[in-house]
């Protein structure tokens, strides 16, 4: 029987994606879209693609008080989402929530207990988790196969027109509050927690002021280091690229790691099949809208009890408290 879900708004820069993959997961009944800015929903009603002839609540409470929708996807603006992902918990439905998770630390840590005590998953849109690269290159870490990892780098700029950067600055840390949790999903999956964070948050362009438009984040551990940079003008394509340095190997997802086909593995000693020095490994290199796919199949099997969720509470917790530690001084 097909889970029934909505969406609650359409101004997460993911969220047509989302749709889209509800749209045709056979597992999802999609009923709806609710967008509160009556403006916001006129226009994205003429954009065409996943919502063309959607259906569009006139009200919130339709969606929320309609006990038949089990599961909403939170894909309002960053400055929007978090308080409406707490009245998708606080209406007992299960969240697909894109990411980050707010500014506010005390309000992310009500909503996710209050998840906890109802029994409901909550899922963050961090797509590279089901990236078959970084998914290699995670497990090389967290089972030893890398050696004891003392240095991770990842690199993920864009570039972003002014009027994107003048939305985006109403956060503190800009760029870097927007994308860098897609790296931090990774480095805490592997590292843990941070014992201290440094942050370079700077504005070189002067075209926004008030906007972050290259950051630097520095993750200390007692016997590693991470660095996170991100810059909102790098020319397209950006060259992105995530590197983890183990004492019996490291491995580099070469760039650009969208959509990643290939991974730099160097290993000490032959092991789990890969010889000693330096292997190519391919990897499947998946396009953003099946990476969402497989975010929402993921998110399905929670919801159903055929599998725990990718990640506990606890992880989308630590990623969201590193974030704020690095853009908002979060002690």
């Amino acid at each position: 029987m097909a889970i029934r879900m909505a969406q609650y708004g359409t101004g997460h820069g993911h969220a047509a994606g989302k749709l889209q993959s509800m749209l045709t997961d056979p597992g999802v009944e999609c009923v709806g879209v609710y967008e509160p800015d009556q403006a916001r929903r006129d226009a994205m009603a003429q954009t065409g693609g996943p919502y063309e002839g959607i259906r569009w609540f006139d009200r919130m409470e339709d969606m929320l008080g309609d006990p038949g929708i089990a599961a909403i996807a939170s894909e309002g603006r960053n400055d929007e989402s978090l308080a409406q992902t707490e009245e998708i918990v606080r209406a007992g439905k299960h969240a697909w929530y894109d990411k980050p998770a707010g500014d506010d630390w005390p309000a992310w840590q009500r909503v996710v207990a209050l998840a906890e005590q109802a029994g409901l998953q909550m899922q963050m849109g961090y797509m590279f988790r089901y990236h078959d690269g970084f998914c290699k290159i995670a497990d090389w870490a967290r089972s030893g196969v890398l050696g004891n990892v003392f240095s991770i780098r990842a690199h993920m700029s864009t570039n972003v027109p002014v009027s994107s950067r003048e939305v985006i600055s109403s956060h503190r840390g800009g760029i870097f509050y927007d994308l860098a949790g897609h790296m931090l999903d990774q480095v805490v999956w592997i590292l843990g927690r941070p014992s201290r964070v440094t942050a370079f948050l700077r504005n070189e362009t002067g075209e926004v002021p008030a906007f972050t438009d290259n950051g630097l984040g520095v993750f200390e551990y007692e016997h590693a280091m991470a660095t996170v940079d991100i810059a909102a003008m790098e020319p397209a394509p950006p060259a992105r690229r995530f590197e983890v340095y183990g004492t019996e190997g490291s491995a580099i997802l070469l760039e650009p790691f969208e959509p990643g086909t290939e991974i730099r593995l160097v290993l000490a000693e032959a092991r789990d099949g890969y010889p000693a020095g330096e292997s190519r490994v391919a990897v499947n290199g998946r396009s953003r809208q099946a990476l969402y796919d497989l975010e929402l199949a993921s998110f399905l099997k929670a919801i159903s009890g055929e599998q725990p969720p990718d990640r506990p509470l606890a992880h989308e917790l630590l990623v969201q408290e590193t974030l704020l530690r690095a853009t908002r001084g979060l002690s």
